[in-house]
C-alpha cells in the first residue's frame, strides 16, 4: 500500500499539532519514548522531527510533508513547497517575530552600529545571510539557549531572537533595535512527492481540512428562534459566511434563524437579539468550516 509520511514537529509545537490534525479527522497518538506515532488513517506514517529540522528532512524526501515554521525553512534554506499557512496559537493570533535587540543603555542604534561586533543567536545561518546582504561584517555564534541572559552578561553585543510581542524583552532589560522577519507555521511538502498525484491529492486534501479546522476554531453557530415580525430587525444584526438560513416552524409563526459567526462578536451580539425578540439562543462549536 502507497503511504504519505507525515513530519509531526517536536516540542513547542508539538500538542497543537495533535490537536489540529484531531479536529481535522486524525488522531495522532503518540508515548514518550516512541518516535513513530500512530494515526488512524492507513494511508499515513508518522514519524516525531525537531521543528528546526523538519524542513531538511522532507527536503531530502525522508517525509513527504511535516509542519515545521517559515524561520527554519529559511535558516536551512531548504528547497521545498509551502502548500499552507497554519496559525493556531491558542495564546496569540499573532505571528512569531525575529528580531535583533541589545541591552537598554547599549550605544546600538541601527544595523551599522554592528560592524565588527558579535551577536548570539539559535538562528546562525539566517542572521548572517541578513546581515550579509545589508554589507555589514558581524561574528554570529550559535547559541544553545538563555540567549537573552548573554547579551546581558557581556557576552556578545546583540542577539537575534524570537518574541510575539516584546514584553519579555523589555521586562528582561532589552531594547529591540529591528525586527528581521516573521514567522508563522506551515504546512511543507517535498518536491518530488507533490508530482506523485497520489500524494498530491493526499496532501491537498489534507490542507484543506487543516486550514478548515483552523477557521472553524475562530467561529461559532448561532441558532434561535425569532418572530417572523421581528426578523427583519435581527438579520442585520447577524454577520454570516455568506446568508443566515431561515426556515418556518411547524404550524407557528416563528422562524428558526442559523447562521456562523466569530467568536469575538458573541457576547455583545447574543443580548442584542434577545434585546430584538430571539429567544431559545443556542452557541455551539465547529469542528471545520470549508
Amino acid at each position: 500500500m502507497t503511504q504519505l509520511v507525515l513530519g509531526v514537529p517536536k516540542g513547542s509545537l508539538q500538542e497543537a499539532t495533535i490537536k489540529l490534525f484531531r479536529q481535522s479527522g486524525w488522531r495522532i497518538s503518540l508515548s514518550d519514548r516512541n518516535y513513530f506515532p500512530e494515526i488512524n488513517d492507513p494511508e499515513i506514517s508518522c514519524a516525531i522531527c525537531r521543528a528546526q529540522e523538519m524542513s531538511r528532512y522532507v527536503q531530502q524526501g525522508t517525509f513527504d510533508v511535516g509542519l515545521t515554521g517559515r524561520d527554519w525553512i529559511m535558516e536551512n534554506d531548504s528547497d521545498v513547497l509551502v502548500v499552507a499557512d497554519l496559525v493556531y496559537s491558542k495564546v496569540s493570533q499573532r505571528p512569531a517575530r525575529w528580531v535583533l535587540a541589545v541591552p537598554l543603555d547599549s550605544p546600538v542604534q541601527d544595523l551599522k552600529d554592528l560592524q565588527g561586533k558579535k551577536i548570539a543567536t539559535e538562528l546562525v545561518n539566517f542572521t548572517r545571510r541578513y546581515f550579509a546582504a545589508e554589507g555589514i561584517s558581524v561574528e554570529v555564534e550559535f547559541s544553545w539557549g538563555a540567549t537573552e541572559a548573554k547579551v546581558i552578561a557581556g557576552l556578545c553585543d546583540a542577539i537575534v531572537e524570537v518574541t510575539e510581542t516584546g514584553a519579555t524583552m523589555r521586562a528582561n532589560g532589552l531594547r529591540i533595535v529591528k525586527e528581521l522577519m516573521q514567522s508563522n507555521t506551515q504546512l511543507i511538502v517535498n518536491k518530488k512527492s507533490w508530482e506523485d498525484p497520489w500524494k498530491r491529492e493526499k496532501i491537498e486534501n489534507m490542507a484543506l481540512l487543516l486550514q478548515g479546522a483552523l477557521r472553524a476554531d475562530e467561529l461559532v453557530g448561532l441558532k434561535m428562534n425569532v418572530p417572523e415580525d421581528r426578523l427583519k430587525a435581527i438579520i442585520p444584526l447577524l454577520p454570516s459566511l455568506n446568508a443566515p438560513t431561515i426556515a418556518h416552524l411547524y404550524q407557528s409563526e416563528w422562524l428558526s434563524v442559523e447562521t456562523i459567526v466569530s467568536k469575538n462578536v458573541v457576547r455583545e451580539l447574543i443580548p442584542k437579539l434577545i434585546k430584538e425578540g430571539a429567544e431559545g439562543i443556542i452557541e455551539y462549536s465547529l469542528n471545520k468550516v470549508v
